[in-house]
């Protein structure tokens, strides 16, 4: 990870800093979301609210048991070690829930208090997220790094104008 430049980090949870075992197959079955489709995308157009309420609950059930045994992923323990040592800014920005998101971070003592969750944001790849980070820092977004290892991670970097990393 090349920090040159670099003025604050911002982290994707899932699959970057911590392990993921999400089956998302099984989760778009569990909703009847095609599987071609961005699940989230999916849920927020269901219109009949007892449906949106029903998919809400079985992704978040999903989120809340991957939770329990996420685990730090040795790069990403690594990477967030450098920016400390750098004394950079460090933030997460993830598609998770806020609830399975603390679960995560409170397990492996994740050191990043700056979170961001869907809850708080339009997810990824919508860029909303990555700007309000850079704008709490009073950063310009292109001194930021956002690490991630999606293709959604990319995008929404490439989204904001800020520096990526794919893990």
């Amino acid at each position: 990870m090349n920090l040159d430049g670099i003025k604050g980090v911002i982290f994707d949870l899932d699959g970057t800093l911590v392990e993921s075992s999400l089956n998302f197959t099984k989760m778009r079955a569990d909703i009847g979301c095609p599987q071609h489709e961005d699940i989230l995308t999916f849920v927020d157009a269901i219109t009949c609210e007892k449906t949106k309420a029903h998919a809400h609950n079985t992704i978040l059930q999903h989120e809340l048991d991957d939770a329990q045994n996420a685990k730090w992923l040795a790069i990403g323990k690594q990477m967030v070690e450098k920016a400390q040592a750098h004394n950079l800014p460090m933030a997460i920005v993830t598609r998770n829930c806020r609830q399975a998101t603390a679960i995560k971070l409170a397990n492996n003592n994740i050191p990043i208090d700056y979170v961001l969750t869907r809850e708080d944001a339009p997810a990824k790849p919508d860029p909303t997220a990555l700007l309000m980070v850079a704008d709490t820092w009073q950063l310009q977004p292109e001194d930021c790094l956002y690490v991630g290892d999606f293709i959604y991670d990319q995008q929404a970097a490439e989204n904001a104008g800020m520096k990526w990393l794919l893990v």
